[in-house]
Parts: structure tokens; sequence; C-alpha cells
């Protein structure tokens, strides 16, 4: 009879197997005592990881949020261009923008091709002390065009989503800016100009609550007029894919140059007194009814400037 073999393997256990403790040598079968339960996760408050998101760095030529300082810089002529001496922007109430920490910028929104983003951001970079950068929040449209969506993401521009938001304006202490009135704003006729439009269900008041950051309302006169919309025609927008199909003084007579041929109308860019909103919770911005009153708030404060900036305005062209 051929000897017993002691075994030597544990082929066919696996790693969870309680047999994996016992001695094939020994007397009894010594199994593993039974383990400890796992300790109860430590509750951390949220808001104590900040000092985890990396700080900003000056030197830095591209951020977390794909903005170049380099591709900024490199197109930043033709800003100054329009900015200076085609548009001839004034500027009113740049002091209402924070000079430190996270604030919402809220601003009416319109033209073909609207210029009231670059125009606005050139007049913090300008005249506002600290030269802050401002990150705009965004609709997807644009990433369906080649070279659009990477041009627009390096001058600034974020996707709108509620998890970008709280890191930009509360862990990161950013400027960023939105236009409540959204794509209804920029499809506007000409006959339709300076009348806002809805301003959706107040999301923008729910982000800046939970962020506990204040709302700086922004009224823009003058980007209207220089790319008006004359019409729109559903069926070529259909056929290119195009969100809109505008016809204006420039499309679609000149193509893809019609980006460029604004016309020189006046600018008044306005920052009204922010809206505190340090007196209230996170948690209410679940509450529809206020959120709804503080838009409709700041919807008629914006109006109400544009309106007055239009009585007093002489002219179009000169202001």
């Amino acid at each position: 009879m051929a000897e017993r073999r002691t075994p030597t393997s544990r082929h066919g256990l696996s790693r969870e197997s309680r047999l994996l403790g016992y001695d094939a040598r020994g007397g009894v079968l010594d199994l593993p005592p039974e383990p400890e339960p796992p300790a109860e996760p430590e509750q951390v408050d949220l808001r104590d990881l900040r000092e985890l998101v990396p700080a900003a760095e000056p030197g830095r030529q591209l951020d977390d949020w794909g903005r170049s300082e380099r591709v900024f810089d490199a197109i930043e002529p033709v800003l100054d261009f329009y900015y200076r001496y085609w548009f001839r922007v004034e500027v009113q109430g740049i002091e209402n923008v924070p000079a430190e920490d996270g604030a919402l910028l809220v601003s009416n929104h319109s033209g073909a091709l609207p210029p009231d983003a670059p125009m606005i951001m050139q007049a913090i970079r300008h005249e506002h002390p600290g030269s802050r950068p401002v990150y705009m929040l965004g609709e997807h449209w644009f990433k369906g065009y080649p070279g659009v969506s990477m041009l627009v993401s390096k001058m600034g521009l974020v996707p709108a989503h509620p998890a970008n938001a709280q890191r930009l304006l509360r862990d990161e202490g950013r400027l960023v800016l939105v236009f409540p009135e959204g794509q209804k704003g920029s499809r506007k006729l000409y006959w339709q100009r300076y009348k806002l439009r809805r301003f959706g269900r107040g999301g923008f008041v729910r982000t800046a609550m939970r962020a506990g950051v204040p709302i700086v309302p922004i009224a823009v006169l003058g980007a209207e007029d220089a790319m008006p919309i004359f019409a729109h025609v559903p069926l070529l927008q259909r056929l290119t894919g195009l969100i809109y199909f505008p016809i204006n003084h420039a499309f679609p007579q000149f193509g893809l140059a019609a980006a460029l041929m604004y016309l020189p109308a006046k600018f008044k860019i306005r920052f009204l007194e922010p809206v505190d909103l340090s007196g209230y919770e996170p948690e209410d911005a679940e509450d529809l009814a206020l959120v709804q009153q503080l838009t409709e708030e700041i919807r008629g404060r914006i109006q109400a400037e544009l309106d007055e900036l239009q009585l007093t305005r002489r002219s179009v062209w000169f202001g």
C-alpha cells in the first residue's frame, strides 16, 4: 500500500476561504479566529476637504478646467480691438465685483453670435483692480463643431453642471458667469431686443445658495445692436444641424466670416450691487417659492437697468 502523502498545495481555495488556516500536519483542525468587524468610517464634513483642492498657480499656462493663458494672450489683441475701439465699452459699477472669493455673475444674453461674454471678461480683466479671470458656465451645443469646442474651453468655458459650479464657486473661489436666458436669449429677433426672457427655474439662485456666494447682476446694452437677428430659417437649421439659422446683415451671405462682422454699436456694461445670500442655508435651495422669488427679483433689476440705459442712450452707435 502506497504511503499517504502530506498535502502541499491549496489550489482551488479562494482567498476568502477559512480553510486557508488549516495545518495539515497538526492534530486538530485549527481554523482561524473570526475576523473583527470593520470599524465605522469617521464622518467628514465635505467643507473640511477644501484644503485638498490644489491652490491656484498664477504661472501655470493651462489650468484644471482647460483654460489656457497662452491661448487667451494670443487672441487678446482681437478682443481688445473690439473692446476699446469697435464697441468702445463703457463700464459702470466694476467695484461691485468682489476682489476675492467666489461670486456668480448673472447677465442678460443676446445677439446671433453673442459678444457679451468676452466683453464682460475683458471689462473685469482691464478695469477691475484684481484683474480676475472669469469662467463661464455654458451648454454643450458647441461640442459638435470642429475647433470651436477647443477654443471656447481654452477661453474659460466650462460645461454647465452642478458639480462644476460648486467646485468653481465654493472650493476654488472663482468668478463664474452665467446667462439664465440661455439660447432663448440669443435667438431673440431684433424687435424683441432688450426684453428679457424667462430666467429658467432659478437654477443659478440654487447654485449660489449651495455655494454660499453672492450674485452680481449685470446689464449689457449694445450686444443686440451689434449682431441683430432679423429672421430664422427652420428648414436650413435642420439641414445644417445648427442650433438656429439666423438671417442678418452678415449671415449667411458672408459665411463663417460673419462671426467677426459685428456692427460698431456702443456698449455699456453695468455691474449692479451684489445680492447677498449669506443669510440663507444650503437647504434653502430646496424652497422652490423662495428660489423663484429671488429669481424674479434679479431678473426685474436687470430689466429695469436695461430700460434706463435705453432711455438715456442718444444713439446706438455713439451712446
